[in-house]
């Protein structure tokens, strides 16, 4: 299962699991999205099973996790994708409380509410003799680095960093590996609006070595990796992919 699985990275992410012949199921919030990307996915030769969920709904997501338990019997992989972009708009000194709380609602207590009930169902199969399972949180390469007026986003996602790391060591005795990705600067929606400011597009794009934004295929293949035995006993790691911009 894949939250926000119906555009940007996580449609990225829910493409290649369907080329490697996972049966995906995606959530998101906006019906006629969702729509759009079950069809697409479909037209791959992808089983896949749409759910309407607002993730920072614990109620909801409960409801969308039984429901898709129901339609294919077990979850082996749980990627938390869906999240909330920081904007960069507002300073620090600025940030209203309720700003504060919405971003850690959308970013770090969505991926609580879903990676509590993919955990509890993957121990439960543990205990039934049924070992394995995948939690993949989509983080970001902001979690790294200090970046003005964005520091609730930053802060939001370094927090799921940590809750990664720590359910990696928690659920290994169950063969449950969880870890991260970290995408870099990518061109989704998401980003449309920071992209087309001039000042960024100059400052940022020049220091990424590979000279481009990275793009939601660009993080099929760790999704697939991670779903796959060869990555089981990789767990508890933050892997960072963005087109070598944190090592320059």
């Amino acid at each position: 299962m894949v939250t926000g699985g119906n555009a940007g990275i996580g449609l990225g992410i829910a493409r290649a699991l369907c080329d490697a012949g996972c049966a995906v199921s995606i959530w998101g919030r906006n019906p006629e999205r969702t729509a759009r990307a079950e069809q697409e996915l479909r037209s791959r030769g992808g089983e896949v099973h749409p759910r309407i969920c607002d993730v920072t709904d614990r109620d909801a997501v409960e409801r969308a996790f039984g429901e898709t338990v129901q339609r294919f019997g077990r979850v082996d992989g749980c990627f938390a994708n869906a999240g909330a972009g920081g904007g960069g708009r507002t300073s620090f000194i600025e940030r209203t409380p309720e700003e504060w709380r919405a971003m850690f609602a959308a970013n770090l207590d969505s991926a609580f509410h879903v990676f509590q009930a993919a955990a509890r169902h993957m121990v439960a199969n543990a205990e039934a003799g049924k070992p394995g399972g995948r939690l993949v949180a989509v983080s970001s390469m902001g979690a790294l680095f200090g970046v003005a007026r964005n520091e609730h986003y930053g802060a939001s996602k370094s927090a799921m960093n940590a809750l990664v790391r720590a359910l990696g060591v928690e659920l290994a005795r169950y063969g449950i590996t969880a870890n991260a990705i970290l995408p870099g600067y990518s061109a989704t929606e998401m980003a449309a609006e920071l992209f087309a400011n001039e000042k960024f597009e100059k400052a940022v794009k020049p220091r990424i070595p590979m000279r481009r934004y990275g793009t939601p295929e660009d993080y099929g293949g760790i999704a697939v990796y991670f779903m796959s035995d060869a990555s089981a006993y990789h767990t508890a790691d933050c892997v960072v992919i963005d087109g070598g911009y944190s090592a320059c």
